[in-house]
């Protein structure tokens, strides 16, 4: 390993470090956390559950379900769960908390919106929503519940702020299954990219930002690209590689002179890729990794798009692509309404926050039992999940904490306090003897400025 590479280990391990002082009081600043989220539950009772069950999440038991934490806290079992899945309290405002939370606190003017599904592999048939669908934790199509996720990233953090549970269409004539799970009776059949609109709509003015993101099934539909550009929102979405395009930037075919003036073909982004030369792509670093720099390559045109036999608005294509380790190269491939002018490193940027709402729902699952649930109600789906953000959203909290804590900083910190002062990472970092930035190697040629780690 080269002597820069091996600074960077270290750099990277220092920075893994956590003092014990982190620590100290957080059950107090946790119930501090809580508080204005409690105080939109109308009972006492909902506020003392909420707690205990945010305690649970944060904890160490197994499976974090309403029994094993009720069994945590020696609490009747029968009264969480009840909180949890079928007392009518309303959820959205305790959302409305953290959405403004996370605006305030993370809030940046280009700040990326995300958009992005993930399945919760469930049994048997009578659990809300379940059904045969795609499942990315299985890889393949198996029995489970879906939800549509939304997250906000900035250069600060990211964090989920907003859900819906996909309603397949199979249970929109089931009476009696929508009856046994709660599911409202005024509820329709809608597809995701309606949920996505809604969820837009109703938190996007809490969240300060200049790009919408989402992966290659919320790229898909030319529709659903349009309206969010006659919404006045500038999006990058993935597209599947199958996408047909026009090249707008190629030179025209040879003109007969009968007729009209022939056009580019329409490709697959994929096959249209494999024909363009070497020195189409823009090529840079984008960061140190353990193994060498990490590069990738870029190319964006102006192109259109064929949906169904019909031609599309203009857009800009842009595709990235970077060598895996096995030696194959993986191409992402993006559609957007923003001007092909429109920087490389921006581009890249949002690309990458595309990919943090992945990192949000990992967060979730495996430190805040976001899949442990065992509710099969409309109600305790959402219930549940509502609460594992909150939890989610305090392990964020913890971590600018952690970050920013010097070694006469041991005080508790409240969502308010941390209003005033944005950490750079999510990493808690022990404010040790400090490592020496590694330069540049000498004489290096990048074709645009290199992304720094925290910049994506």
């Amino acid at each position: 390993m080269e002597r820069r590479f091996e600074l960077r280990k270290a750099e990277l391990l220092a920075d893994c470090q956590v003092h014990p002082a982190v620590f100290e009081g957080m059950i107090d600043r946790l119930d501090q956390f809580a508080e204005p989220f409690a105080a939109r539950l109308r009972r006492p009772e909902q506020r003392q559950h909420a707690q205990n069950y945010l305690r649970g999440l944060l904890s160490d038991v197994e499976r974090k379900n309403a029994e094993s934490i009720a069994y945590r806290h020696d609490e009747d079992r029968q009264g969480l769960q009840t909180f949890l899945g079928t007392a009518p309290w309303d959820y959205q405002p305790l959302l409305d908390e953290l959405a403004s939370q996370v605006g305030t606190i993370l809030g940046e003017p280009d700040g990326v919106i995300v958009f992005d599904p993930s399945a919760f592999p469930k049994k048997g048939r009578h659990s809300a929503a379940v059904a045969r669908q795609w499942c990315g934790r299985l890889g393949k199509i198996d029995n489970c519940q879906v939800g549509i996720f939304m997250g906000y990233v900035s250069r600060n953090e990211h964090a989920l702020v907003d859900m819906r549970l996909f309603v397949p269409q199979e249970w929109t004539k089931d009476r009696r299954r929508r009856k046994e799970c709660g599911i409202p009776k005024e509820l329709r059949y809608r597809t995701r990219h309606a949920m996505v609109l809604e969820m837009l709509k109703n938190r996007g003015p809490m969240l300060p930002h200049a790009w919408v993101a989402g992966d290659d099934e919320m790229g898909r539909p030319a529709w659903f690209r349009r309206e969010l550009d006659c919404s006045g929102e500038r999006y990058l979405l993935a597209v599947p590689s199958n996408t047909t395009v026009r090249d707008l930037e190629a030179e025209l075919p040879p003109y007969s002179g009968r007729g009209r003036q022939p056009k580019q073909p329409f490709r697959q982004v994929r096959a249209w890729c494999e024909t363009l030369p070497k020195e189409a792509w823009t090529r840079w670093e984008v960061r140190d990794a353990e193994k060498g720099p990490l590069v990738v390559e870029m190319v964006k045109r102006r192109v259109v798009a064929r949906i169904d036999r019909k031609v599309g608005d203009e857009e800009t294509l842009v595709v990235i692509r970077r060598l895996e380790e096995d030696g194959a190269l993986k191409h992402d491939y993006y559609l957007s309404n923003a001007p092909v002018t429109t920087s490389h490193d921006e581009f890249a940027r949002v690309a990458k926050a595309e990919h943090r709402i992945e990192e949000c729902l990992q967060r979730g699952k495996s430190e805040a039992g976001l899949g442990d649930y065992q509710v099969r109600t409309w109600l305790g789906w959402h219930h549940h999940i509502t609460l594992s953000m909150m939890a989610t959203w305090f392990l964020v909290l913890e971590a600018q904490r952690g970050k920013k804590m010097d070694a006469g900083d041991h005080g508790s910190t409240n969502t308010q306090a941390t209003c005033t002062t944005h950490a750079t990472s999510q990493r808690l970092r022990y404010p040790g003897p400090h490592h020496p930035r590694v330069p540049a190697l000498a004489g290096s040629h990048r074709a645009c400025t290199a992304l720094s780690p925290q910049s994506t």
